[in-house]
């Protein structure tokens, strides 16, 4: 494979071959004055939802990129990723190892993670899998999976009679469905042409992959991770809803799992904080990784002051 420099990532579309699936990134520019010095925590790597694609994080870059390089990764199955019949692929695990070589492939410099919903699910998966490869997290409206095995067992069966009935009807029909769900009722909130945007969006994405995402890496179909999350070393940032009920529950737990985890719950809105509440999301999430990366950034200068003291005594 071929390993593409950070330093040298130009701006656009990117397609990158990772564990034989071919997926796409969108690179948004790095801010001025930062390609002659990237470091480790400069770069966040960002995961949509289910049905979602690069452009539906497109509002999350808006947000990031005046401080950091944004690549906005499409899942296996979404936007213009490959949406392969097999359904090996689409297992958790394998999108968790696709996710780190995206991040080997581009020569990431442990960037921070961010992930919406099904993202969110995506991303603590590649943190448990290589707990140091990231800056930190960031998960929106997410959860580890489903620990109780007959709500898990019920999960996997409501998402299998979905995914067939995604490829037994018109793909508008699905995501008219969709986007009706109780959980998105306080996007209604953005206006018309901002959900005719989303819809059109949706409906980029390919029947098949779609279907495959659910079997395979839906929140039941995935194995829980609950007891795992200790293991993930990078600080982590929870961000709910007010409106999300569900989800601050799931954020209350997590928060207790991880070993160094805050969570904030936006006020007004549900369960997409970064597209209800964008200002206020940018806010938090650049902050929180400035935080992050300046602490990085005084611990490695610490290490190399440490190195070149070791070395003069040796001298």
């Amino acid at each position: 494979m071929n390993r593409l420099s950070e330093r040298g990532l130009q701006e656009g579309e990117v397609f990158v071959e990772a564990c034989g699936v071919r997926l796409k990134a969108v690179i948004d520019a790095a801010p001025v004055g930062m390609g002659e010095g990237i470091e480790a925590g400069d770069s966040v790597l960002v995961l949509h939802g289910f049905t979602g694609s690069a452009e539906s994080m497109e509002v999350v870059s808006a947000t990031l990129r005046d401080h950091f390089r944004v690549i906005r990764l499409e899942l296996i199955g979404h936007g213009g990723s490959e949406s392969p019949k097999e359904s090996r692929p689409y297992a958790m695990e394998a999108c968790a190892e696709q996710i780190l070589e995206i991040v080997r492939a581009l020569s990431l410099e442990r960037p921070h993670l961010l992930g919406y919903s099904m993202g969110g699910r995506a991303a603590i998966a590649a943190a448990v899998a290589d707990p140091q490869r990231f800056s930190s997290l960031v998960l929106v409206g997410a959860t580890a999976g489903i620990a109780d095995p007959v709500l898990r067992e019920e999960r996997v069966a409501a998402d299998r009679l979905l995914a067939d009935r995604i490829e037994s009807i018109p793909l508008a029909e699905f995501v008219d469905e969709w986007m009706a769900l109780p959980i998105f009722a306080s996007q209604s909130r953005l206006g018309e042409s901002a959900l005719k945007r989303a819809r059109d969006q949706r409906l980029a994405n390919e029947r098949t992959g779609l279907a495959n995402s659910l079997r395979g890496m839906g929140a039941g179909a995935q194995r829980p991770l609950f007891d795992r999350l200790e293991k993930i070393e990078a600080p982590v940032l929870l961000v709910v809803g007010e409106a999300d009920e569900k989800f601050r529950d799931i954020a209350a737990l997590l928060e207790t799992r991880l070993r160094d985890a805050r969570t904030e719950i936006v006020s007004d809105v549900g369960h997409a904080v970064h597209l209800e509440a964008p200002e206020t999301f940018g806010k938090l999430v650049a902050e929180f990784m400035a935080g992050v990366t300046d602490r990085d950034r005084a611990r490695l200068t610490r290490i190399r002051n440490g190195a070149s003291d070791a070395s003069r005594d040796r001298g």
